[in-house]
């Protein structure tokens, strides 16, 4: 029976938050003064749709100053955006 069913072994956890994850980098092509919120990031085509939340992560430079929106940010993202003067703000979904 275990050697039929060994595909099934493990363990799945069914609390799991999947994120759309977007990167620092991603963003300096961004024009405008308007805050980053996930409705953009889909307009720019970084994420797909807005049905999982968005974390913002710290890979690449950001050379000027914009406000995000998003549900979650690493640590180093955090860093990187008020080191250029940005705002970092945390929505809940």
């Amino acid at each position: 029976m275990i050697k039929r069913l060994a595909e099934k072994r493990g363990f799945t956890n069914i609390f799991r938050i999947e994120y759309s994850i977007v990167n620092v980098g991603d963003l300096v092509k961004h024009e405008g003064n308007e805050p980053i919120t996930p409705s953009v990031l889909v307009k720019a085509g970084l994420i797909k749709n807005t049905k999982h939340p968005v974390k913002i992560l710290g890979g690449g430079d950001l050379g000027k100053a914009l406000s995000f929106k998003a549900h979650k940010f690493s640590l180093t993202a955090r860093k990187k955006i008020e080191k250029a003067g940005g705002e970092v703000e945390e929505i809940s979904k």
